[in-house]
């Protein structure tokens, strides 16, 4: 955005052209030049021209006014929010109350709807690189590796909402033996139905709350029985509604059991990298704030590969506590790895 600053200001005599373009508030070029001064109203001939100001006990000459323009190209979004709070909003080539006069640079944004973190394409592939070789934990227990693909399309999806339903706050190895167990147990919506919530309780421990979890299993299969005929919602607003799903589950069951990208799924490890990275415009304090974040810049054809990225990443590299930010190749992109790099130096 470029903002023309007109103003009138006082010019003392004696005070260059190149100096009445000061101004502590905007670092601008003159775009109009001074206006002609006209001689002073004695009539003397020799008195000097041009806008000035002579003070002395026995001669006074009145201030003359020029107009000055500024001109500045406004294109961080930070240093863009202040200059709104002294200037209003106008449309393009309008005046506001104060005089000033919007004009639209090319080069500038003219919303923060294009807005996209620096570098990240790079930081990106650098994590590619990083997980290339797709052994963290996520990369054989995730939802999609822990179920029974060759079982019937129902059973399979079926065993894929239980299997986001029990990840919540629970490590993928915890949620792997669970789900072993309850294969091996015999994981249908008649079986589950035929078993007491206290022996689901026993072969999903110690997964997370698995008190509650094992009633929110008993609760799901019910609904999946009587609405659904045995299989699980096609749709995301169905989704949510089930007992114990949550968006971020919501979003990996219709990607992996449905094949449908509807979003990013963001756990506790996309949101943390996310904030770490600055991929996010402002820092957000829980996932779903995070994932509106991401799907606002980041192409929609990365949705599906970002969230298992970026948890085999968060529990190899970016751990919560005790980064390996020494061994990260982003560390000198990374704005988080830059501030421990200050850090360790002290």
């Amino acid at each position: 955005m470029r903002l023309i600053y007109p103003r009138n200001i006082n010019i003392a005599y004696g005070m260059s052209r190149m100096a009445a373009t000061t101004s502590p508030y905007f670092g601008g070029r003159l775009t109009r030049s001074h206006n002609k001064a006209s001689t002073s109203s004695s009539g003397d001939s020799n008195a000097v021209k041009g806008p000035s100001t002579l003070t002395s006990k026995k001669r006074i000459r009145k201030r003359q006014h020029v107009s000055i323009q500024y001109e500045i190209d406004v294109k961080d979004e930070t240093v863009k929010k202040q200059y709104d709070k002294v200037i209003p909003r106008v449309a393009k080539g309008e005046k506001n109350k104060k005089g000033f006069t919007v004009v639209m640079s090319s080069s500038s944004h003219s919303s923060g709807d294009d807005w996209e973190p620096c570098q990240w394409h790079e930081m990106l592939d650098n994590i590619r690189e990083m997980r290339k070789h797709n052994d963290a934990p996520v990369d054989s227990m995730g939802a999609e590796k822990i179920c029974d693909e060759e079982a019937p399309p129902k059973i399979f999806r079926y065993q894929v909402l239980l299997s986001l339903l029990l990840s919540s706050q629970t490590k993928d190895q915890v949620t792997s033996a669970a789900m072993t167990k309850l294969k091996a147990h015999g994981c249908t919506v008649d079986n589950i139905l035929k078993t007491p919530q206290n022996k689901i309780e026993q072969l999903i421990y110690p997964v997370g709350f698995f008190k509650r979890k094992a009633e929110y299993i008993k609760k799901t299969t019910r609904i999946l029985k009587d609405k659904y005929d045995s299989d699980i919602p096609p749709t995301l607003k169905e989704l949510i509604k089930l007992p114990g799903i949550g968006p971020k589950m919501a979003h990996i069951i219709m990607d992996v059991a449905w094949k449908q990208v509807t979003g990013i799924g963001v756990d506790t490890h996309v949101h943390r990298i996310s904030n770490r990275l600055k991929w996010v415009k402002k820092t957000t304090t829980n996932p779903e704030d995070t994932r509106v974040a991401l799907e606002s810049w980041l192409p929609r054809d990365l949705w599906s590969e970002v969230n298992v990225l970026l948890v085999g990443f968060g529990q190899q590299t970016c751990l919560p506590v005790g980064p390996k930010c020494s061994e990260c190749i982003n560390r000198q992109i990374c704005p988080y790895g830059q501030s421990q790099n200050r850090v360790s130096k002290k």
